[in-house]
């Protein structure tokens, strides 16, 4: 919604809203917030609200800590699990510092930077992600256990599929919040899940998947469980991948189409000829590498159409939804960092009109040693993926050395 500051104070108040939660992620994708009370939302407008940026992971040292959150008063969104009497709204904020200008940590402002980046090269790019997760019970103390809410395989109906009313709650309150689910249903795994929402600007998609982990942990605990996005939560089942559908239209040529299948073909050659060095960037901790090569989980540098086996596949769609999706990334990832990543290797891709290899049209899960030799691998642990991020000219030209700093001592 394209709400001005002057629209948003007018609502707080009409609409009795007593909170305003200023909400930001640290460098690991992590959402965090300031909650203020109404009154105080012109201040933040105009000044900013302090915080401690040394208390924030990958943020700032203790001797010179002080940060601002800016809200952007187009965010602004209704947490439907709040009381009706007494509204609590969220909105994401531009974290500054006290000079004004932009702090180089803000993943956010990375990704916006990324968005103009495309613009200026008159192209946008458009994501989907889709996020798996578990339902686990808890114990007597409610803390998570790893005993799944149910046993029902993939696509499975009630009664074996436990799930379908949370996944119904969570479409529900998505929706109330302005997010459009497109379907839902029961994973491979015993209480494993998926819900997919509609492809949407880098911006919009990063901000949706933030909302997204927060409305699915605040359901499943409404629900007397405990959701988990991990990678490979459970030893002997699939893991949670977070697959990114992406599309690349021209400013230009496309202005009514989703995406133009030519460019969007030349980011995906961008992506493959850098995804090994942005991999600890799309699978940030050691459990990822417990997942890739496994279940439908990427090990190699390939694609083909439709084939679930490879790094990226093209989905059978209709024309004006045709687009590439990458399926190595899991919820892990912080989605800001993550498009920026793929919008700049894509954009590499478009300059230089780069052409996909010759597609890997068998199932690399079954594949010999003969088949499998001309393919590039991706990362086989956390270890070799910072090494690679860590020499990367193309990782160091657009992610912060702090930040970096940060995911290489994690």
């Amino acid at each position: 919604m394209d709400y001005s500051q002057e629209e948003v104070l007018q609502y707080v108040v009409e609409d009795d809203v007593k909170f305003v939660r200023l909400a930001f992620c640290d460098v690991f994708g992590k959402q965090k917030n300031m909650a203020i009370l109404a009154d105080e939302l012109q201040r933040a407008f105009e000044h900013g609200i302090a915080i401690d940026g040394s208390s924030i992971a990958g943020f700032k040292g203790v001797e010179d800590s002080d940060l601002f959150l800016f809200p952007h008063a187009q965010t602004i969104c209704e947490l439907p699990w709040r009381p009706d009497t007494g509204k609590v709204v969220r909105m994401f904020c531009d974290v500054r510092t006290p000079e004004g200008g932009v702090f180089v940590h803000d993943t956010r402002q990375l990704l916006m930077q990324a968005v103009e980046a495309a613009r200026a090269a008159g192209v946008t790019f458009r994501f989907g992600p889709e996020m798996e997760f578990y339902l686990f019970k808890v114990d007597e103390l409610g803390k998570g256990t790893r005993t799944p809410y149910d046993q029902a395989g993939y696509m499975d109906i009630a009664p074996d599929d436990k799930g379908e009313n949370v996944r119904r709650e969570i479409c529900l309150m998505l929706e109330r919040m302005g997010i459009q689910p497109e379907s839902s249903h029961h994973e491979m795994g015993p209480g494993q899940n998926e819900i997919d929402f509609r492809y949407a600007d880098a911006l919009t998609a990063a901000d949706n998947a933030i909302t997204f982990d927060t409305v699915v942990k605040t359901v499943a605990a409404m629900n007397g469980l405990v959701a988990d996005f991990g990678p490979k939560p459970l030893e002997d089942a699939p893991g949670n991948g977070m697959h990114v559908n992406f599309s690349v239209r021209s400013l230009e040529k496309d202005a009514s189409a989703v995406g133009n299948l030519e460019l969007t073909m030349q980011a995906a050659a961008g992506i493959m000829a850098h995804i090994p060095e942005i991999t600890l960037f799309l699978n940030p901790t050691q459990e990822s590498y417990l997942r890739l090569g496994k279940d439908k989980a990427p090990a190699y540098v390939s694609w083909s159409p439709k084939n679930r086996s490879q790094l990226i596949r093209i989905p059978a769609a209709h024309e004006e939804f045709q687009r590439a999706e990458l399926r190595s990334p899991d919820g892990m990832c912080n989605p800001y960092l993550a498009f920026a990543l793929l919008i700049y290797a894509g954009l590499e891709g478009i300059t230089a009109k780069a052409q996909l290899p010759q597609p890997a049209a068998f199932d690399l899960f079954n594949a010999s040693a003969d088949e499998l030799a001309g393919l590039r691998q991706l990362p086989s642990d956390l270890e070799q993926a910072k090494e690679l991020a860590c020499s990367s000219e193309f990782v160091t030209a657009h992610v912060p050395q702090g930040i970096l700093d940060a995911y290489c001592a994690r």
